[in-house]
């Protein structure tokens, strides 16, 4: 996850990973799409494909790139683990702006 997490964070690839929602593509549209050179495009693929953020399928001449879910479902089991926490503290808030607020006339 961590290596998932160091991919996402860079903004080009974040904003790859953005494109790809839209289905699979091949590096010509989403250097078209996204403005990118092609070897730009392709070394975010690469790094992308290493974090298992993507796969990419071979096509005739073409190689699309699509999303693979497991990173992306172990981040949402991961963030859903601090749900626990903020509900706690968000609990914790309303009763002290409460009190505060029964103190005050």
């Amino acid at each position: 996850m961590r290596t998932a997490l160091s991919a996402l964070a860079e903004p080009t690839r974040f904003e790859i990973v953005e494109y790809l929602r839209g289905g699979p593509r091949s590096v010509g549209q989403i250097v078209e799409g996204l403005g990118l050179s092609q070897p730009q495009a392709s070394k975010h693929l690469r790094v992308l494909s290493e974090a298992g953020i993507v796969d990419n399928l071979p096509k005739a001449q073409l190689r699309l790139y699509s999303l693979r879910p497991e990173p992306f479902k172990e981040l949402d089991a991961w963030l859903d683990s601090f749900k626990g926490l903020w509900n706690e503290r968000l609990d914790r808030l309303d009763s002290f702006l409460r009190e505060l607020g029964d103190h005050n006339p």
